[in-house]
């Protein structure tokens, strides 16, 4: 993780030109994805899901913090899909974050399903959800 001069800190991605998560003034602000590109939406949205825990942990947060998530799927007629596995990952209503799901091209011949913003609160010491 490196700190720039504003006091933002920042997961890098292997990817130039852009970071994992950032965290500043008590947010955390992270994208996830299926590194693996796994077969079918079930299992990307499963994996993007376990990624998108690891960054959060990272930065001092977890899933019951998050504020508004944006879902890009590559193939909107994948929702349902997507939607089993998010219901059983998200839990019960008091971790329910404001969601849109919206359809785009990912950019990459249909090999990445899904990819995940998020915005959510840093946890303190004390303030474990």
């Amino acid at each position: 993780m490196i700190t720039n001069s504003f006091g933002i800190e920042r997961i890098i991605a292997p990817t130039n030109g852009r970071s994992l998560a950032s965290v500043y003034a008590g947010l955390v602000y992270a994208v996830a994805y299926d590194p693996m590109a796994a077969d079918g939406i079930k299992a990307q949205t499963y994996n993007a899901l376990a990624f998108l825990d690891q960054r959060l942990s990272e930065l001092g947060s977890e899933k019951s913090a998050l504020l508004q998530v944006t879902i890009y799927l590559d193939d909107m007629s994948l929702k349902t899909e997507m939607d089993e596995v998010w219901c059983e990952w998200i839990g019960p209503k008091e971790n329910w974050p404001q969601r849109a799901c919206v359809g785009v091209d990912l950019g990459d011949e249909g090999k990445t399903l899904i990819e995940i913003v998020v915005t959510a609160i840093k946890l303190g010491p004390s303030e474990d959800v």
